[in-house]
Formats: C-alpha cells, structure tokens, sequence
C-alpha cells in the first residue's frame, strides 16, 4: 500500500476498508463477494484489504476488535462501519447509498 491509511481515505472516491485476519474463516469467506463487488462497482468504488496482524497499531487505532470489520470512508470522514461478514446483496445495498 502506498502512502499513509489517511491519505488513502482521504479520497473523493469511497474507499472500502476491509480489516481481517489470514486465519479467519469468515475473513476468507468474505473474500469472494468483496472481489465481485469490486467487479460490481467498477471504478467507483475502491476495496482496500488490511491484515490487522501486520498493521496492530492501525488496528487498535480505529478499535477493530473483531474481525472481519469492513469501514467506508469518503473524504476522511467514516461513513459506515460493520464487524461481521455480509452476503453481496447486503453490502451492495449499503455501499450503494453513499456513492
């Protein structure tokens, strides 16, 4: 990842944060439909991934405690935030008021 996590959502663009962990089944779970939401929205949304075991300090700072925590950002300002995984049509449906 370049830059810094706050020029990453800084962006005009939503950007959807998805913290997880490689040893958890819902976080791999979650991989299939995070990929075809990309594909669903395109260039309007951006989906970044964060492994909260290599980024602690990320992690603590924006007090994820359970993994998967999905958080959307526009302009640096926390849009939207869930712990849990989603089905599509679920995160579509949320993702889909914001942009």
């Amino acid at each position: 990842m370049t830059g810094t996590f706050e020029e990453l959502i800084a962006s005009e663009k939503p950007i959807l944060i998805d913290f997880f962990a490689t040893w958890c089944g819902p976080c791999q779970a979650l991989t299939p439909t995070l990929q075809q939401l990309a594909q669903d929205m395109g260039d309007r949304l951006r989906i970044v991934k964060i492994d909260v075991d290599q980024n602690p300090k990320l992690a603590a700072k924006y007090r994820v405690s359970g993994v998967p925590t999905l958080m959307l950002f526009q302009k640096s300002e926390l849009k939207w935030r869930q712990s849990g995984a989603l089905s599509l049509p679920q995160l579509k449906s949320t993702v889909e008021n914001f942009i």
